[in-house]
């Protein structure tokens, strides 16, 4: 009962922390007076911006960060590069800022119909097709940034991250022969468990999101935010779990230091990450052949199982006052039991 209650403690402690900084960090803002859509007169041209926008979630005046080394941008009008007429090729490079300046539909355009013209500065700006300016920019936005990075390298990122913590662990396993990790050699918290189970749900959400609502993922994208109130309900959910895994994280390595010795804690951390990883990998893979929604009530029953059968303490030491699994000699200090 005292262990439970210390969880409980940690875990709180943890969260007001956390939410005194979210509301340090957060400014606050004068939202201007709103008027109503049928009050307001739509010339031809917003309203086509307002279509455009519907469709592609982007429209004039958004802005763009370039993420290639180079792009090209014609200047002359989308119509006479469909007339196959002499043109002029300006570029921009990586890290440039652009905005759009203007949107033209070219039905004659065999390879992209929709053109775009984007604009660095008054001197330098042109015109490039849809399909090639969006594989080469990304919304001026951080969210949107690591969605775009994230999603370009993560499998590799992962597979070097898991690599490197079984290496570290086998060794230390061989030096050792004691090592923790989650689900097979636990700690006495069930904050790990619990994180491993929210990356496992958010991945198969996430995988979700993109087989069932693509649309909505897409316009996350060009609109993130990070406030589950102000997103679909099903962004809501994946957002919440996001900020779930910071909470219980924190939790986590908070209770995992107290629990272990330093070294042993990171070694410990490590594998959680680890084991964190593989589960991204895996559920964010296979749900999208919805496989994984089995595969993840299976680990869920397997996570629970194991901490409940593996992980829970029933003894404390009468000399060092260390958890124990049962009665006996002490793993810590040698001390016997009864």
């Amino acid at each position: 009962m005292k262990n439970h209650l210390k969880h409980i403690r940690h875990f709180f402690s943890s969260s007001i922390c956390v939410l005194t900084v979210l509301l340090l960090i957060t400014s606050c803002y004068h939202q201007k007076p709103e008027t109503h859509d049928a009050m307001v007169t739509y010339s031809a041209k917003q309203i086509d911006s307002l279509s455009f926008q519907a469709k592609h979630h982007y429209t004039n005046n958004y802005n763009f960060i370039v993420k290639a080394d180079s792009m090209p941008l014609i200047r002359q009008q989308p119509e006479e590069v469909s007339a196959l007429l002499p043109t002029d090729t300006i570029y921009v490079y990586k890290h440039n800022h652009l905005v759009v300046a203007d949107i033209r539909t070219i039905p004659s355009d065999s390879i992209d119909s929709v053109w775009i013209q984007v604009a660095r500065d008054q001197h330098t700006f042109g015109w490039q097709r849809e399909s090639v300016l969006l594989s080469k920019v990304v919304p001026d936005d951080p969210i949107s940034q690591f969605i775009s990075t994230f999603s370009d390298i993560h499998l590799l990122i992962s597979l070097v991250i898991v690599v490197l913590i079984f290496t570290g662990y086998v060794t230390r396993k061989l030096m050792r022969k004691n090592a923790h990790l989650v689900h097979f050699r636990d700690i006495d918290s069930f904050y790990p468990t619990l994180l491993t189970l929210i990356v496992a749900s958010a991945a198969a959400l996430y995988a979700g999101i993109q087989n069932f609502a693509p649309d909505v993922w897409r316009h996350f994208y060009f609109h993130p935010t990070l406030n589950p109130c102000s997103v679909p309900p099903l962004l809501a959910i994946f957002l919440s779990s996001v900020w779930a895994m910071l909470i219980v994280g924190i939790a986590a390595v908070d209770d995992t230091f107290h629990k272990l010795p330093a070294a042993e804690a990171v070694l410990y951390i490590c594998g959680l990450i680890g084991v964190c990883a593989v589960d991204y990998i895996v559920f964010s893979i296979l749900s999208l052949y919805y496989i994984g929604y089995l595969l993840l009530a299976a680990y869920v029953y397997f996570a629970l199982y194991r901490y409940a059968t593996k992980s829970g303490t029933s003894f404390i030491c009468g000399n060092c006052g260390r958890a124990m699994r049962r009665k006996g000699r002490c793993p810590h200090c040698g001390a016997w039991n009864d």
